[in-house]
Protein backbone atom coordinates (compact mmCIF):
# COMPACT_ATOMS: atom_id res chain seq x y z
CA UNK A 1 0.00 0.00 0.00
CA UNK A 2 3.13 2.29 0.99
CA UNK A 3 4.26 1.87 -2.98
CA UNK A 4 0.72 2.64 -4.28
CA UNK A 5 0.15 5.70 -2.14
CA UNK A 6 3.32 7.07 -3.45
CA UNK A 7 3.01 6.08 -7.26
CA UNK A 8 -0.43 8.02 -6.55
CA UNK A 9 1.79 11.49 -5.24
CA UNK A 10 4.10 10.88 -8.62
CA UNK A 11 1.59 10.76 -10.93
CA UNK A 12 -1.35 12.57 -9.55
CA UNK A 13 -0.40 14.48 -6.23
CA UNK A 14 2.34 16.16 -7.17
CA UNK A 15 1.92 17.65 -10.13
CA UNK A 16 -1.37 18.75 -9.70
CA UNK A 17 0.27 20.14 -6.42
CA UNK A 18 2.45 22.32 -8.23
CA UNK A 19 0.17 23.66 -11.38
CA UNK A 20 -2.43 24.31 -8.34
CA UNK A 21 0.14 26.15 -6.19
CA UNK A 22 1.11 28.33 -9.27
CA UNK A 23 -2.17 29.24 -10.18
CA UNK A 24 -3.25 30.09 -6.91
CA UNK A 25 -0.29 32.54 -6.45
CA UNK A 26 -0.94 34.49 -9.71
CA UNK A 27 -4.64 34.40 -8.44
CA UNK A 28 -3.67 36.02 -5.31
CA UNK A 29 -1.10 38.67 -7.22
CA UNK A 30 -3.70 39.66 -9.70
CA UNK A 31 -6.79 39.74 -6.79
CA UNK A 32 -5.27 41.57 -4.75
CA UNK A 33 -3.63 44.55 -7.26
CA UNK A 34 -6.97 44.84 -8.70
CA UNK A 35 -10.09 43.91 -6.29
CA UNK A 36 -10.10 43.48 -2.47
CA UNK A 37 -7.26 42.05 -0.70
CA UNK A 38 -8.86 40.58 2.04
CA UNK A 39 -11.16 38.64 -0.43
CA UNK A 40 -8.24 37.67 -2.70
CA UNK A 41 -5.61 37.21 0.28
CA UNK A 42 -7.82 34.41 1.56
CA UNK A 43 -10.31 32.61 -0.43
CA UNK A 44 -7.73 31.05 -3.21
CA UNK A 45 -5.35 30.13 -0.32
CA UNK A 46 -8.24 28.67 1.62
CA UNK A 47 -9.42 26.60 -1.25
CA UNK A 48 -6.10 25.50 -2.50
CA UNK A 49 -4.89 24.18 0.75
CA UNK A 50 -8.37 22.16 0.43
CA UNK A 51 -7.35 20.97 -2.64
CA UNK A 52 -3.71 20.27 -1.19
CA UNK A 53 -5.12 17.51 1.55
CA UNK A 54 -7.74 16.19 -0.40
CA UNK A 55 -5.04 15.36 -3.81
CA UNK A 56 -3.09 13.48 -1.03
CA UNK A 57 -6.16 11.42 0.25
CA UNK A 58 -5.60 12.95 4.02
CA UNK A 59 -8.90 13.06 5.97
CA UNK A 60 -9.12 15.94 8.29
CA UNK A 61 -11.23 16.43 11.79
CA UNK A 62 -11.70 19.88 13.00
CA UNK A 63 -13.53 20.55 17.07
CA UNK A 64 -14.23 23.60 17.89
CA UNK A 65 -15.78 26.04 15.53
CA UNK A 66 -18.76 26.89 17.63
CA UNK A 67 -15.95 28.45 19.99
CA UNK A 68 -15.37 31.83 17.34
CA UNK A 69 -18.09 34.50 17.42
CA UNK A 70 -19.03 35.80 14.30
CA UNK A 71 -17.11 39.50 13.39
CA UNK A 72 -14.47 39.16 16.39
CA UNK A 73 -10.90 39.29 15.78
CA UNK A 74 -8.48 37.15 17.25
CA UNK A 75 -5.25 36.04 17.50
CA UNK A 76 -4.80 32.73 17.22
CA UNK A 77 -1.94 30.55 18.45
CA UNK A 78 -1.28 27.23 17.32
CA UNK A 79 1.18 24.32 17.58
CA UNK A 80 3.97 24.15 14.90
CA UNK A 81 4.20 20.30 13.76
CA UNK A 82 5.13 20.11 9.80
CA UNK A 83 4.36 21.75 6.61
CA UNK A 84 0.77 20.30 6.52
CA UNK A 85 -0.26 22.85 9.50
CA UNK A 86 -0.50 25.59 6.69
CA UNK A 87 -3.12 23.79 4.75
CA UNK A 88 -5.06 22.42 7.90
CA UNK A 89 -5.33 25.84 9.36
CA UNK A 90 -5.79 28.16 6.15
CA UNK A 91 -8.16 25.40 4.72
CA UNK A 92 -10.49 24.81 7.30
CA UNK A 93 -10.22 26.97 10.26
CA UNK A 94 -13.34 29.34 9.19
CA UNK A 95 -12.26 32.66 9.25
CA UNK A 96 -10.48 35.05 6.99
CA UNK A 97 -6.68 36.50 8.73
CA UNK A 98 -3.46 37.11 8.20
CA UNK A 99 -0.69 34.88 8.27
CA UNK A 100 2.45 35.89 10.45
CA UNK A 101 5.49 34.05 9.28
CA UNK A 102 9.13 33.80 8.66
CA UNK A 103 10.88 36.17 6.19
CA UNK A 104 12.59 33.14 4.74
CA UNK A 105 9.05 32.00 2.66
CA UNK A 106 9.12 35.35 1.34
CA UNK A 107 12.40 33.98 -1.22
CA UNK A 108 9.65 31.25 -2.73
CA UNK A 109 9.03 32.01 -6.05
CA UNK A 110 5.37 33.02 -6.84
CA UNK A 111 4.30 32.71 -3.36
CA UNK A 112 6.23 34.51 -1.67
CA UNK A 113 5.40 37.76 -3.59
CA UNK A 114 1.35 36.03 -3.74
CA UNK A 115 2.14 36.57 0.67
CA UNK A 116 3.65 40.39 0.32
CA UNK A 117 0.38 40.96 -1.85
CA UNK A 118 -2.16 39.46 0.35
CA UNK A 119 -0.22 41.70 3.13
CA UNK A 120 0.72 38.70 5.50
CA UNK A 121 3.25 39.51 7.74
CA UNK A 122 7.11 38.68 7.30
CA UNK A 123 8.86 38.41 10.92
CA UNK A 124 12.48 39.95 10.11
CA UNK A 125 14.61 39.56 13.52
CA UNK A 126 17.53 40.80 11.29
CA UNK A 127 17.85 43.95 13.94
CA UNK A 128 15.58 45.95 16.07
CA UNK A 129 13.64 48.50 13.68
CA UNK A 130 12.81 45.21 11.51
CA UNK A 131 11.04 43.65 14.66
CA UNK A 132 9.56 47.17 15.36
CA UNK A 133 8.51 47.38 11.55
CA UNK A 134 6.77 43.79 11.69
CA UNK A 135 5.23 44.42 15.28
CA UNK A 136 3.98 47.37 13.47
CA UNK A 137 2.47 46.03 10.68
CA UNK A 138 0.56 43.03 13.05
CA UNK A 139 -1.00 45.64 15.44
CA UNK A 140 -2.52 47.65 12.30
CA UNK A 141 -4.09 44.21 11.21
CA UNK A 142 -5.75 43.63 14.40
CA UNK A 143 -6.70 47.02 14.66
CA UNK A 144 -8.35 47.10 11.31
CA UNK A 145 -11.22 43.88 12.70
CA UNK A 146 -8.82 41.21 10.89
CA UNK A 147 -7.41 38.12 12.35
CA UNK A 148 -4.01 36.62 13.16
CA UNK A 149 -2.76 33.22 12.99
CA UNK A 150 0.89 32.88 14.60
CA UNK A 151 3.04 29.87 15.60
CA UNK A 152 4.92 31.02 18.81
CA UNK A 153 6.90 28.17 19.05
CA UNK A 154 8.82 30.04 15.98
CA UNK A 155 9.78 27.11 13.80
CA UNK A 156 8.64 23.69 12.97
CA UNK A 157 9.10 21.25 15.66
CA UNK A 158 12.10 18.43 15.07
CA UNK A 159 10.88 15.89 17.37
CA UNK A 160 6.76 16.35 17.61
CA UNK A 161 7.12 17.25 21.09
CA UNK A 162 5.41 20.69 21.46
CA UNK A 163 8.30 23.90 22.72
CA UNK A 164 8.30 27.10 24.60
CA UNK A 165 6.16 30.02 23.21
CA UNK A 166 7.44 33.18 22.33
CA UNK A 167 5.54 35.99 23.98
CA UNK A 168 5.42 38.27 21.04
CA UNK A 169 1.55 37.19 19.66
CA UNK A 170 0.38 37.86 23.66
CA UNK A 171 2.17 41.09 23.81
CA UNK A 172 0.02 42.00 21.16
CA UNK A 173 -2.87 40.00 22.48
CA UNK A 174 -2.41 42.21 25.80
CA UNK A 175 -1.91 45.85 24.01
CA UNK A 176 -5.15 45.82 21.96
CA UNK A 177 -6.91 44.19 24.45
CA UNK A 178 -7.82 41.05 22.21
CA UNK A 179 -8.61 37.48 22.94
CA UNK A 180 -6.69 34.43 22.29
CA UNK A 181 -7.86 31.33 20.71
CA UNK A 182 -5.50 28.31 20.92
CA UNK A 183 -5.30 26.04 17.75
CA UNK A 184 -4.32 22.06 18.72
CA UNK A 185 -2.73 20.61 15.68
CA UNK A 186 -2.27 16.50 15.45
CA UNK A 187 -0.92 14.38 12.58
CA UNK A 188 0.93 17.12 10.47
CA UNK A 189 4.22 15.51 12.14
CA UNK A 190 3.12 12.02 11.07
CA UNK A 191 2.54 13.49 7.33
CA UNK A 192 5.87 15.41 6.87
CA UNK A 193 7.51 16.17 9.94
CA UNK A 194 10.59 19.04 9.31
CA UNK A 195 13.43 16.91 8.94
CA UNK A 196 11.57 15.14 5.86
CA UNK A 197 11.02 18.22 3.98
CA UNK A 198 11.10 17.07 -0.18
CA UNK A 199 10.51 13.24 1.15
CA UNK A 200 7.36 11.28 -0.14
CA UNK A 201 4.35 12.23 2.40
CA UNK A 202 2.93 9.46 4.58
CA UNK A 203 -0.95 8.82 4.81
CA UNK A 204 -2.11 10.22 8.72
CA UNK A 205 -5.42 11.81 9.32
CA UNK A 206 -5.20 15.47 10.34
CA UNK A 207 -6.79 16.76 13.47
CA UNK A 208 -7.46 20.81 14.09
CA UNK A 209 -8.88 21.77 17.47
CA UNK A 210 -10.35 25.30 18.33
CA UNK A 211 -9.80 25.46 22.00
CA UNK A 212 -12.36 28.27 23.88
CA UNK A 213 -11.07 31.69 23.32
CA UNK A 214 -8.97 33.49 26.14
CA UNK A 215 -9.47 37.35 27.11
CA UNK A 216 -7.30 39.53 28.60
CA UNK A 217 -7.88 39.97 32.33
CA UNK A 218 -6.07 43.06 32.96
CA UNK A 219 -3.23 44.93 31.13
CA UNK A 220 0.65 43.92 31.35
CA UNK A 221 3.32 41.52 31.75
CA UNK A 222 1.16 39.67 34.48
CA UNK A 223 -1.64 39.63 31.76
CA UNK A 224 0.98 37.80 29.10
CA UNK A 225 2.30 35.56 31.02
CA UNK A 226 -1.00 34.43 32.31
CA UNK A 227 -2.28 34.28 28.56
CA UNK A 228 0.56 32.20 27.07
CA UNK A 229 0.46 29.68 30.37
CA UNK A 230 -2.74 29.29 29.76
CA UNK A 231 -2.41 29.27 25.72
CA UNK A 232 0.00 26.30 26.08
CA UNK A 233 -1.74 24.27 28.80
CA UNK A 234 -5.11 24.56 26.16
CA UNK A 235 -2.75 23.03 23.10
CA UNK A 236 -0.93 20.86 25.00
CA UNK A 237 -4.46 19.13 26.12
CA UNK A 238 -5.40 18.20 23.03
CA UNK A 239 -2.56 17.15 21.76
CA UNK A 240 -2.34 13.35 20.84
CA UNK A 241 0.71 11.54 23.21
CA UNK A 242 3.29 10.39 21.15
Amino acid sequence: MKYLYRAFQLLVSLPVAFISTVATAVTVIIGCTVGNGHFWGYYPGKWWSKLMVRIFLLPVTVEGRENLEPEQSYVFVANHQGAFDIFLIYGYLGRNFKWMMKCELERIPFVGYACRKARFIFVDKRNPGKVRETYGMARETLSSGMSLVVFPEGARTFTGQMRDFKKGAFMLSDELQLPIVPLTINGSFDVLPRMKDWHWISWHPLRLTIHQPIYPVGKGQENVLATLRQSYDSVASALDAR
